[in-house]
C-alpha cells in the first residue's frame, strides 16, 4: 500500500529565494511583498499582489486610452498621494513596518523605497515606465517623458530639481569628507537600480535596523535573503557566517559585523 502523499509547506527563505532566482522572471512587487513572511509567516503575498492589481486598474479604468504621458503622471500623482494618501512615515521612520509592503499598503505610510516599489506598480497599469534610483540616502523614481526625464520624490511625486537632488546629496558628501564646493555630477548618483539592487536595498535597511537593535534572529533572517539575492557577494556571505557565529555563542550583545 502507498503511503499518503506529504505536503511540505516552503519555508519564507525558500520562497523568497525561488522568486529571486532569476532575473527574467523576478517580480519586485511580488518578492518585496515576502519579505515580510519572517515576521508574518501568514501573510498571503498574492493577496498583496492583488490589491496592487485592484488599486491599478481602478486608476486604469480612468484614462482615456490616448490620454498622453505626461497627463497619465499627474493622474497617477493625484490618486496615489491624494486620493489614496499615501506618504512617508515622518513620525515613526525606523519602524520596521515601513520596510513591509503589505503594512505601507494598509497604512499608507512608508519610507522613499517602499513608497517607490508601490507607485511603480501602479505606474505600469497606466502604462508608465517608472524606474527606481538609488539615490544617497533617499530613494527616487525617474521618468522619461517626451520633454525629457523626470526625478520624482516618492514622499510627494514632485519632480525635483538640481538644487533639490544637490540637498539630498549633502549629507553624504560630508560622510565622505568632500567640500561644498567640490564639483560632483549628479549623472553617477541617478542611474536605474535593477529589481535585485532594490531587493538588497530594502534588506540592507533592515539589517541596520535588526543591527541596532540587536535583534539577532530577525537579523539572521535577513541575512540569509541578502545571501540567497546575491549568491556571489562574499561579504553578504562572511556576515551571515559572523551571524550565525554570535548566535551559536549565545552573546547576545551587539551584532557588531558590518
Amino acid at each position: 500500500m502507498s503511503s499518503p502523499l506529504q505536503w511540505t509547506v516552503p519555508s519564507a527563505l525558500d520562497y523568497f529565494s525561488t522568486l529571486v532566482a532569476d532575473d527574467d522572471t523576478l517580480n519586485l512587487a511580488e518578492a518585496a511583498a515576502a519579505i515580510a513572511l519572517d515576521d508574518v509567516p501568514r501573510l498571503d503575498v498574492q493577496q498583496v499582489m492583488a490589491e496592487l492589481d485592484r488599486l491599478g486598474e481602478r486608476l486604469r479604468q480612468r484614462l482615456p486610452a490616448d490620454a498622453p504621458p505626461s497627463h497619465r503622471l499627474r493622474m497617477l500623482n493625484q490618486y496615489f498621494h491624494g486620493e489614496l494618501g499615501f506618504a512617508g512615515n515622518v513620525n515613526d521612520y525606523y519602524s520596521i513596518g515601513n520596510s513591509y509592503l503589505h503594512q505601507v499598503l494598509a497604512t499608507r505610510r512608508g519610507i522613499p523605497i517602499t513608497l517607490a516599489i508601490i507607485y511603480m506598480e501602479l505606474a505600469a497599469h497606466v502604462g508608465l515606465r517608472v524606474k527606481g534610483v538609488s539615490f544617497p540616502g533617499h530613494f527616487l523614481m525617474k521618468l522619461r517623458l517626451p520633454q525629457g526625464e523626470v526625478v520624482l520624490d516618492p514622499f510627494s511625486g514632485r519632480s525635483l530639481g538640481r538644487g533639490e537632488l544637490d540637498e539630498f546629496l549633502s549629507p553624504w558628501r560630508e560622510r565622505a569628507g568632500m567640500m561644498p564646493q567640490e564639483p560632483m555630477s549628479l549623472d553617477a548618483f541617478l542611474g536605474t537600480a535593477s529589481p535585485r539592487q532594490i531587493l538588497a536595498r530594502m534588506l540592507r535597511n533592515l539589517k541596520q535596523i535588526h543591527m541596532d537593535r540587536q535583534d539577532l534572529p530577525r537579523l539572521l533572517a535577513v541575512q540569509r535573503k541578502l545571501v540567497a539575492l546575491l549568491p556571489g557577494d562574499r561579504v553578504e556571505q562572511v556576515e551571515l557566517e559572523q551571524c550565525l557565529q554570535q548566535i551559536r555563542d549565545g552573546e547576545g550583545g551587539p551584532a557588531t559585523f558590518h
